[in-house]
């Protein structure tokens, strides 16, 4: 791998709790898939982690609860030929996913009101059109 992959600020994904598991690939790659284990399944102990703020991994636990088998969360990666670059896509794809999960909830929206002049210029032009409208019948015509 090339480095440490960050999930947001000073936290990243700790090396030694990551669990590779390597097999054939059914994707690119010719005569060469029947012989190579490039496809790569990532897995991470998001449960038994020590390395995530307590507050985040409970946030992850609870957003990722439909993704988790026995507290581990996989991704997998094979549409690279070479296992190497399937390893870079699978890390970075679980980074993103654990930096998506624990990222705090958005802020509240603060209700506001609509302009006075706004909503009687929205009310003026809607009786305009109106009228245009009921001019257009041809009850009146002789």
């Amino acid at each position: 791998m090339s480095g440490p992959y960050v999930i947001r600020g000073s936290v990243s994904l700790p090396e030694a709790e990551l669990l590779w598991r390597f097999s054939r690939s059914s994707g690119p790659g010719g005569q060469h898939v029947n012989t190579s284990d490039s496809q790569v399944e990532l897995r991470f102990d998001l449960a038994g982690t020590q390395s995530l703020p307590p507050v985040w991994k409970e946030r992850a636990l609870e957003r990722l609860a439909g993704r988790l088998v026995g507290g581990f969360v996989s991704v997998r990666a094979s549409e690279h030929r070479s296992q190497w670059r399937n390893r870079e896509t699978a890390a970075v794809r679980l980074a993103a996913l654990l930096a998506e999960a624990t990222a705090p909830p958005p802020r509240a929206r603060r209700p506001t009101r609509i302009p006075r002049g706004l909503n009687e210029r929205r009310l003026r032009e809607k009786k305009q059109r109106a009228d245009t409208k009921r001019g257009r019948s041809g009850r009146d015509w002789h």
